[in-house]
């Protein structure tokens, strides 16, 4: 992977950070921790994000977006990409379409060269959310890989991404395709 490709993933893992959903109907307690936890998570400190995510985990057992922000701490931590798939399925189990949580897990099966689960995963953040471009962005990147850098179905998921709006995505096109 480049060095393009990795500060872009880099960037894109904190996607679900942050969410004006994430946070939404979360108990004040639970959403205490899960606010300390993203800070811990921007300033690095990704175990003190796990543990705080898991606290609120603790008082909310159902707030999926906690899952999620602790699969992407356990991953960024890369100590964890067994766990962090762990969370991403809780997830998904409790909000079957909550697409970040699949485009996550797919990440990390990218991470793990699990290629056709993360095409697979990318494919269902799609079908949750047509206009999820970092899902269309990172399939491309994913089949590009799996092609031996050859283009067979990168391009048409970058294309889409640029279609939406998706400026990394343009650039993929431009220099690519």
């Amino acid at each position: 992977m480049s060095r393009r490709t990795t500060a872009i993933a880099a960037a894109l893992s904190v996607l679900a950070l942050g969410s004006p959903l994430i946070t939404a109907n979360a108990n004040p307690l639970a959403r205490q921790y899960f606010d300390q936890g993203i800070e811990k998570y921007d300033a690095g400190n990704y175990q003190g994000a796990i543990l705080d995510y898991t606290k609120a985990i603790e008082i909310d057992p159902n707030n999926a977006n906690a899952f999620v922000n602790r699969g992407i701490a356990k991953g960024d931590s890369k100590k964890g990409f067994l766990d962090a798939i762990s969370d991403f399925s809780k997830a998904i189990a409790i909000d079957p379409k909550y697409a970040p949580a699949y485009y996550n897990r797919g990440r990390i099966k990218f991470n793990m060269e699990d290629f056709l689960g993360a095409i697979s995963d990318y494919s269902k953040a799609i079908e949750n959310n047509p206009k999820y471009t970092d899902a269309y962005v990172y399939r491309g990147v994913t089949k590009k890989t799996i092609g031996n850098g050859k283009m067979e179905g990168a391009c048409s998921d970058w294309r889409k991404a640029a279609s939406l709006g998706d400026k990394y995505a343009a650039e993929y096109v431009e220099y690519q395709c």
